[in-house]
């Protein structure tokens, strides 16, 4: 937190957290740390959430992959292509599954060397599903550790599922190789996200202060918010 007591100490007032996007109407969940500053020392409050995953806040739920690719014209689309050696396990996974879902037998084969490695390995063999938020975007889905695949095609999203998922609007011109396009739109920031940030710059411009419930759940963590380090560090002092 050095970077925080730099601005601090400059007169800025500072606001972090992690915030999930799917919360601001982003149908994906990606994770991202947000740092806002205040010239007059005021430290803004946390993005106002727009939907959640926990009705009791009274937010429509989050958006799926569904909501967001129902309407497209999957016949003008550009994709990578999986390698054949990981196609051949593709075709045994339905919607929502990862290789955690093939047969036993088959679990090493598909993962290789990583089998042995640590962690829980969710993003291999992954196939999203149409009824939950997409997974975070990479900037390229054909990476054997972060690899995304269509629902029920046998192929990854495409360049225009992408530009969907992070809200871009149709008609957005991207330049350059499939490769080249698929990262600057994994590299973007969703736009019900960006929206978000703008929108509490705007309220604190204009002297309107709003703040989301105090328990809300920003992100699939606790204490990653600037009120936590605050009274973190008060405690070391």
């Amino acid at each position: 937190m050095h970077v925080i007591e730099i601005l601090q100490n400059a007169g800025y007032g500072v606001s972090f957290n992690l915030y999930n996007s799917a919360n601001y109407g982003v149908p994906q969940c990606r994770e991202r740390v947000i740092i806002i500053c205040s010239r007059d020392g005021c430290a803004l409050p946390h993005l106002m959430p727009t939907h959640s995953a926990i009705s009791s806040f009274g937010l429509p739920p989050w958006r799926t992959l569904k909501d967001a690719l129902k309407d497209m014209d999957n016949s003008q689309c550009d994709h990578a292509e999986f390698p054949q050696s990981r196609l051949r396990f593709y075709r045994l996974l339905s919607a929502g599954q990862n290789w955690k879902n093939l047969p036993p037998k088959l679990q090493k084969m598909a993962l290789g060397k990583a089998y042995e490695s640590g962690g829980g390995k969710t993003g291999f063999l992954r196939r999203l599903s149409w009824d939950k938020p997409s997974c975070t975007l990479v900037t390229s889905p054909t990476m054997p550790a972060t690899d995304i695949c269509h629902p029920e095609e046998n192929r990854p999203l495409s360049v225009q599922e992408y530009a969907r998922v992070q809200q871009f609007p149709d008609d957005w011109k991207f330049c350059g190789s499939i490769k080249e396009r698929y990262k600057q739109i994994g590299n973007a920031v969703p736009v019900g996200l960006g929206e978000a940030v703008g929108k509490v710059i705007l309220n604190h411009i204009n002297g309107k202060r709003l703040s989301p419930p105090s328990d809300f759940p920003f992100s699939r963590y606790k204490n990653t918010d600037h009120l936590s380090w605050l009274e973190t560090k008060s405690m070391r002092d």
